[in-house]
């Protein structure tokens, strides 16, 4: 079905358009007028493209430019699967899992995402990381910072922190601290215009000079946090130059000691980046822009940057002083209900106790709103079990599991929150499906008391 977009394109939008596409302007209008591309992206922590393509076998191609995302038909909806619930896969615009799949992120490494919400890149670097290291996940805006976190619960994200903080600040406390830092800046959203017509509604000709200023002091102060021979990956979802090319060439001026790290845009099916119309220079050219009329996604910016590894030295690792708490309830909790006990750092706020990522520093005086794995609350005489430590495990991991088919009436009734009667012996059990975590169930006399968080139950 037609949407009509291009009729609605402002004048002064379609004017930059010809100037950059030329023989392909009219292209780009057909394609605003097509149907939008729809994309899931597996989760490494918890699956692999072989068990979702046999748990949704509408899935089609794998997206290019990254191996574990595929693309589906807007008449499926994936969403609905029990399996999105247990956190296998992730519905994301395929433009928007280019960055991450470029920042090429490691078991072991400090990984910064500085603008993180909703947290598709922060889900995806979190299946990269495969639980080892750290995820640092930070958005400004505290409202937002809620889905970042469900998201990275639901996706078993074991070893992630999530701020709400301003660059300047996280820059001050945390300098040359990173392995990996994604920035995808807030900018004009030109690029959303097929997907999110109320981004076209929100543009105007003074919009793209407004966000310039905001992303320059963005990629300084990330270029602080990155530590010597670290990469940091730029991106926007706008075909502004100036908030693309043109934002990098002034911060390669500023930055003497960063570089651009060509893309391989015939591998990956991406187009090059277009410095001459920012004025840029030539290395520019190994950056990385997605059209809509020509690849199968919405339109994106990404450029790959890296610290010349003799910048200077790395930052001393700032200790973590908090006070060790009392574990004696978690670790009953876990030889009465699991089949092993957990090691680290455990901080404890209030009731709510964490496992904290390895190596993490001190973090006192930021804006938190997860320190890491939130285990649960350590009550006055019990530790009761939160949804992210359910969504954190494995079925092995429990001494008392129950599985529901995808297809059950029982599975249905645990998602909404009913009670029901169970095969199991008392005490807490790690409800499943597929053999993946869902939540927690408390078991008495035959009856389970869901334990399903009530802010994902659906209604």
């Amino acid at each position: 079905m037609s949407q009509n977009i291009s009729a609605k394109l402002p004048e002064e939008f379609s004017d930059l358009m010809r100037t950059l596409l030329r023989d392909e302007f009219a292209a780009y209008l057909k394609s605003l007028d097509s149907p939008r591309e729809f994309g899931l992206r597996v989760n490494l922590l918890k699956s692999s493209a072989s068990e979702v393509k046999s748990l949704l076998p509408y899935l089609s191609d794998a997206v290019p430019w990254c191996s574990e995302g595929f693309y589906y038909d807007s008449a499926n909806r994936p969403a609905k699967s029990p399996h999105y619930r247990a956190g296998l896969f992730y519905l994301q615009e395929p433009s928007a899992m280019a960055p991450a799949a470029l920042a090429q992120i490691f078991p072991g490494q400090k990984v910064l995402d500085l603008c993180a919400a909703p947290g598709g890149k922060s889900t995806q670097a979190a299946g990269f990381l495969r639980g080892a290291g750290l995820l640092a996940a930070n958005d400004v805006s505290p409202s937002r910072c809620r889905a970042l976190v469900k998201n990275l619960e639901l996706c078993g994200a074991r070893n992630a922190v999530v701020l709400s903080e301003s660059p300047e600040r996280l820059a001050s406390r945390l300098p040359c601290f990173f392995d990996r830092i994604l920035l995808d800046a807030p900018c004009s959203g030109e690029g959303m215009f097929r997907k999110d017509p109320a981004a076209m509604k929100a543009w105007s000709v003074h919009k793209p000079q407004q966000c310039i200023a905001a992303q320059r002091g963005m990629l300084f102060q990330a270029a602080k946090m990155l530590r010597p021979g670290g990469r940091m990956v730029y991106s926007t979802c706008t075909f502004e130059p100036g908030e693309n090319e043109g934002a990098i060439e002034w911060f390669l001026n500023a930055c003497r000691d960063f570089s651009v790290a060509p893309v391989d845009h015939a591998i990956l099916g991406l187009s090059p980046a277009m410095p001459d119309l920012a004025c840029a220079r030539r290395e520019l050219a190994g950056a990385a822009r997605i059209w809509p009329h020509r690849q199968r996604g919405e339109g994106h910016f990404i450029c790959v940057l890296e610290k010349s590894a003799s910048s200077g030295e790395d930052a001393p690792l700032l200790e973590n002083t908090s006070k060790k708490p009392d574990l004696s309830l978690f670790h009953e909790f876990c030889d009465r209900h699991l089949t092993r006990r957990f090691s680290g750092n455990f901080l404890l706020h209030g009731q709510s106790l964490y496992l904290a990522p390895e190596g993490l520093p001190g973090l006192d005086g930021l804006r938190l709103a997860r320190s890491g794995w939130y285990l649960g609350d350590v009550k006055l005489k019990r530790f009761e079990p939160s949804q992210a430590f359910a969504m954190g495990l494995s079925r092995e991991d429990s001494a008392n599991s129950l599985e529901f088919s995808s297809e059950s009436g029982e599975l249905l009734r645990y998602f909404k929150g009913e009670s029901f009667e169970v095969d199991a012996k008392d005490g807490w059990a790690l409800a499943c499906t597929g053999g993946h975590p869902i939540g927690w169930g408390k078991v008495a006399d035959g009856r389970m008391k869901n334990k399903y968080l009530k802010s994902w139950i659906e209604n």
